[in-house]
């Protein structure tokens, strides 16, 4: 009886390890299998930005769900093959950047592989498309808003990665919320045209503070490095994008417009891989009601810049955007 027993507790073990091993619920398609999901970034991991925040939303999926994670850096090139190499191997390829615009006759050429395009859209979106945009301007409104405020030159800045409509969506809020702050604030940026080169993100930031802007949005990139570098060597204050980036320095560094990125690409692929959800051929633009565009202010424990009453300000100017109250401005049609 003891030996019956015992074999029927190792069978009971045994099929409990093999349905944790399978994932976290039912899937969609390649159910009994890992789904095999590639990120493929236009330049390289390591920027503490963009594509990080791509990265640790795939690293959460392999962690929480039966997904297989593969990335791809394209290093500044070879784009549209790249993307083709990750569909070769894979049943969803996330592209993140806009110099995946070819991703849409990608996407016609392999039917079976879902395509999450990150950060642009597409004219045309194949069902087995999905372009992901965000409302990057909502929060750079209040970034702007916020550096209106904390300014004691009268003078903030902004460093780009690059003149296009991406980069732009954050310069147009950001000024709009400098302007909407009534502090009669002046607004300077330049581009670095690298995301890639933090010597050059220094040497911007350092030419905008020598015209007496003490306040810097870095929207550059690995780039935006330089930015905090110059900050600190020259005593004034930065803002970081895509992430909170306040943990790099947390005495120059007051804010953060924190684009999640890793939360969007993490719950549409989880709710794939778990339901068999997929809502293609279409752009989902998410925006501030959303939840993936915020303000962080790094950890309760680090020395804060931003004072509390223009902190319950930024809280009531969010809302007043979720509520259409507020209209930012857009370089998105």
């Amino acid at each position: 009886m003891r030996r019956f027993v015992s074999a029927a507790l190792v069978c009971v073990l045994t099929l409990a390890v093999i349905l944790t091993a399978a994932g976290c619920g039912e899937k969609g398609e390649g159910a009994g299998d890992k789904t095999v999901v590639t990120v493929v970034v236009a330049d390289g991991f390591g920027d503490r930005s963009f594509y990080d925040s791509a990265k640790e939303g795939l690293d959460r999926l392999s962690r929480d769900c039966a997904v297989e994670p593969k990335t791809i850096e394209c290093q500044g090139e070879n784009f549209e093959q790249q993307i083709r190499n990750a569909a070769d191997q894979s049943q969803i390829v996330v592209p993140v950047g806009y110099q995946f615009d070819m991703v849409a006759q990608v996407a016609k050429d392999y039917p079976d592989v879902k395509f999450i395009w990150c950060d642009n859209e597409s004219a045309e979106k194949p069902e087995n498309l999905l372009c992901i945009t965000y409302a990057q301007n909502e929060g750079a409104f209040l970034a702007g808003y916020i550096a209106a405020k904390t300014s004691k030159s009268g003078v903030v800045g902004a460093v780009g990665g690059e003149d296009n409509p991406t980069i732009n969506d954050f310069l147009v809020g950001y000024k709009q919320g400098v302007e909407y702050a009534g502090e009669d604030v002046q607004t300077i940026t330049n581009y670095t045209n690298s995301y890639t080169a933090p010597d050059k993100g220094k040497e911007c930031a350092a030419a905008l503070n020598n015209k007496g802007a003490d306040i810097i949005f870095a929207v550059a990139g690995n780039a935006g490095s330089g930015v905090f570098e110059a900050a600190a060597e020259n005593s004034f204050y930065a803002i970081g994008v895509d992430t909170d980036q306040k943990y790099i320095d947390p005495e120059r560094i007051i804010c953060s417009i924190v684009k999640n990125v890793g939360d969007s690409i993490y719950d549409v692929i989880r709710d794939f891989v778990e339901n068999g959800t997929w809502e293609g051929g279409r752009t989902w633009n998410a925006g501030m009601s959303t939840g993936y565009i915020d303000i962080g202010y790094g950890q309760e424990d680090d020395p804060q810049q931003v004072s509390d009453q223009v902190k319950k300000e930024v809280e009531a100017l969010k809302q007043d955007i979720i509520d259409g109250k507020i209209q930012v401005e857009t370089t998105r049609s």
